[in-house]
């Protein structure tokens, strides 16, 4: 259940489930019973209100409703509608509900509430909300009433993440079915709150047919191919990273290459100038240091074929040795994480950099600064512009954020939805980029390596909670994989 659609591609797949045989009715049952149900589960029985629009959510609202009268609960119901007035699906469901409707606008009396529960406007919903329900809405707020939204938020474009003004912030969002990319994204997801998902009596095939190409990473998407040594593995097996060392920020490739390590590379070295070769040298023996001094002689580091990834970018200086060294990683084609001033050094010859490209070999890991940078500014939501620079160039792209997307030239995007707020400390990135690198090392496709290290480096800082430093992430890391391990 790892799909993450468009509020077109729900509806088709609502149709073709009617069409092969599934009557709406028991899709809106299905749907509303799972509404009712999370509601009990994230509440004690208290006075409650639903907010029913005319077509297909205001059908779910009024099933729930008569769910959650017949358990017990004080419920009332409103509706933008006479009961005569309602359309299709809802007109047939609100025949469950034999209480009253109250009229839905600005003077709805809320005194008795607790709960309120938006129906009004589901997946489909574009445009401004009339002015009643905006008025209506901040009411609500204004008490502090708890609010539970059935797919969306009222208000709220389920596809593009783009809220109407005055759109009512959720207590709990239900999604029904699969998420919606409003779900998961900022700043639409905060307007949902927590999401709780449904199911729905569509197939999965039916789901899977509808071709979706956005997935919420997790786990169950790449622990297959996670790179687990066997019993006669020796280090060699597990590849040996490369970490480009920087002589003046000498931290973050510090970080990069431990946490290279502890993803599991066999080998790290930070190839650096001699003058601080000493400075890594000192800051962890299992860690190798090597220096150069000419651009030739970086080649000649690089020729040992078993060097299979490199980093290149954190704490570099973005200066001609940096493109330089960018230019000898692609010549002998490894694997390899660019990052921090690889964007800077190349952002004025982008098409140079975008030219010697392959998603098969090489992630680029911006921040929202540094894609902006790299790449200008690109028009749509955020997954939008992270598959736009995915296919201009040729690589994976990893936006980083609270929703960091992993997105492929070919258009498949992974959106990740465990990073906690914590992640923004100094330092974070450059063990995100340490850990992909540490995954490519050991033959991980540069893809699912992306998709794999955003959401080890998420979940280990979950872990940690607050008092959280860079190094934490690191040192902890084992724990999170061990739990992998189990999971495998």
């Amino acid at each position: 259940m790892l799909e993450i659609l468009t509020a077109e591609q729900m509806k088709k797949a609502d149709l073709k489930a009617i069409a092969d045989g599934i009557p709406a009715i028991e899709l809106i049952d299905t749907a509303a019973r799972g509404l009712a149900k999370i509601i009990e589960d994230n509440y004690a029985p208290a006075p409650i209100l639903f907010l029913n629009g005319p077509g297909n959510n205001g059908a779910d609202g009024f099933i729930a409703a008569d769910y959650l009268k017949k358990a017990g609960w004080d419920v009332r119901c409103a509706c933008t509608v006479k009961r005569g007035e309602l359309k299709n699906d809802a007109k047939v469901s609100v025949e469950r509900w034999q209480g009253d409707i109250e009229p839905l606008n600005s003077n709805l009396g809320l005194k008795n509430a607790a709960i309120v529960v938006d129906c009004i406007y589901g997946t489909g919903y574009s445009g401004a909300l009339p002015a009643e329900i905006v008025t209506l809405f901040d009411k609500i707020r204004m008490r502090k009433l708890q609010v539970v939204a059935a797919d969306v938020p009222s208000g709220l474009n389920a596809t593009t993440g783009i809220s109407s003004p005055g759109t009512l912030k959720a207590d709990i969002t239900v999604a029904f079915c699969r998420k919606k990319i409003a779900h998961v994204t900022l700043p639409s997801k905060e307007i949902c709150g927590k999401i709780r998902v449904a199911e729905v009596q569509i197939p999965d095939a039916t789901i899977s047919a509808m071709g979706s190409t956005v997935f919420e990473n997790d786990p169950a998407l790449w622990l297959k191919d996670f790179p687990i040594p066997g019993a006669g593995t020796h280090k060699f097996e597990r590849g040996h990273a490369v970490v480009y060392g920087g002589t003046d920020k000498t931290g973050a490739a510090r970080l990069g290459a431990a946490a290279a390590q502890r993803a599991g590379a066999g080998l790290v070295s930070i190839t650096t100038r001699p003058e601080t070769k000493q400075v890594y040298e000192l800051y962890r023996a299992s860690i190798m240091a090597e220096a150069w001094s000419t651009a030739e002689e970086f080649r000649t580091l690089l020729r040992d074929e078993r060097k299979n990834a490199v980093l290149i970018g954190p704490g570099a200086g973005a200066d001609d040795k940096l493109r330089d060294a960018v230019r000898a990683t692609l010549d002998f084609n490894k694997a390899a994480v660019l990052d921090a001033d690889v964007f800077t050094a190349f952002k004025d010859n982008a098409k140079e950099l975008f030219s010697r490209l392959s998603p098969e070999l090489h992630v680029l890991t911006p921040h929202e600064g540094e894609f902006e940078r790299m790449f200008g500014k690109l028009d749509g939501s955020k997954l939008e512009r992270a598959c736009k620079a995915a296919k201009l160039s040729n690589a994976i792209i990893v936006l980083k954020g609270s929703d960091t997307i992993i997105a492929a030239p070919d258009g498949t995007a992974v959106i990740n939805t465990n990073a906690p707020s914590t992640l923004a400390t100094a330092g974070s990135g450059d063990v995100l980029a340490g850990l992909i690198t540490g995954l490519m090392a050991q033959g991980m496709k540069p893809f699912m390596a992306a998709a794999a290290g955003v959401w080890l480096h998420s979940e280990t800082a979950r872990n940690l909670g607050l008092g959280m430093a860079a190094e934490d992430i690191i040192s902890h890391t084992p724990q999170t994989l061990n739990r992998l391990f189990r999971l495998g």
